[in-house]
């Protein structure tokens, strides 16, 4: 049973200042408590109880979310592992996550309410940055964890391990580790495939690599990734879904592997993957 609900927006102002007082209003005589992120209440004034955005996992049985794909990825990560589905409304532009537009967003509202809606669960991974054994940085990614370069233009030179097994020393502008949600992202831009987000993989996938033999890899979610790049010569820069990042040390090490949180997407019951991935790529168009 949905009591109470949280919003998060993409800091647009008219947008939101449109849309989230009707939303808060229509939550409120559905008796659902609502609560705001900062960023939100910024925007629209006044917008009802404000948290920051870390903290609404603990208050809130629903989130949606007003924005694009980056907007969801930072919310989901924010959640910090409580099962709280995700109901995302794409105001942004591609949009591969954030499918729902905002004139579904109401009749989808009434079906969650009623239990009637379909959740799309999808896997993260969890990054560790590792300095003299130990992890000294850990983070949750939805999409993507991406290895790369500074600003001169020359290549990395680097190990990847999996479950320890040493797959080859690559050199590349860098290196892409996704999730299958993640597929669609900075992945399928570097020439990596789109995988089924139902599937528990990863995908590891080399930025212009100088080998062209250097392919896409597909592995199992149970593995555990092991990025070295003692061989590099230039400075290592770590992203997390492109939005948050770490400068490696000389003797920095990265691990990656499936976390134990998970991100649920509320879905419209008649719009499938494949119909996104038509309606998004233009696929079958002349």
């Amino acid at each position: 049973m949905i009591r109470a609900a949280g919003i998060v927006c993409k800091p647009i102002h008219d947008v939101v200042r449109s849309v989230v007082p009707p939303l808060i209003e229509w939550l409120h005589g559905h008796k659902i408590e609502v609560f705001v992120d900062e960023e939100t209440q910024a925007c629209v004034d006044p917008a009802g109880p404000a948290l920051a955005r870390d903290a609404l996992g603990e208050k809130i049985d629903l989130l949606i979310v007003l924005g694009g794909d980056g907007t969801l990825l930072s919310a989901a990560r924010a959640l910090k592992g409580h099962k709280v589905p995700i109901l995302a409304v794409n105001l942004g532009g591609l949009g591969f996550l954030t499918s729902v537009t905002l004139d579904e967003l109401y009749p989808l509202l009434e079906m969650v309410l009623a239990g009637k809606h379909r959740t799309s669960d999808r896997m993260m991974l969890e990054a560790e940055i590792v300095r003299n054994g130990q992890a000294v940085e850990r983070q949750c990614a939805p999409n993507d964890c991406v290895a790369n370069k500074a600003a001169l233009a020359r290549m990395l030179d680097f190990d990847v391990f999996v479950d320890r097994t040493h797959v080859g020393r690559y050199r590349a502008d860098g290196l892409i580790v996704a999730t299958p949600t993640g597929s669609t992202a900075y992945s399928l831009a570097a020439g990596g495939p789109i995988l089924d987000p139902d599937l528990n993989a990863f995908l590891i996938t080399p930025i212009c690599p100088h080998m062209l033999t250097n392919r896409p890899l597909v592995i199992p979610a149970t593995a555990r990734i092991d990025l070295d790049f003692t061989a590099a010569e230039e400075p290592v820069y770590v992203t997390l879904d492109g939005q948050i990042g770490f400068e490696l040390g000389p003797k920095d090490s990265v691990t990656i592997t499936k976390s134990s949180s998970r991100v649920a997407l509320v879905r419209p019951p008649s719009k499938t993957y494949f119909e996104v991935l038509r309606s998004k790529l233009r696929w079958s168009e002349r």
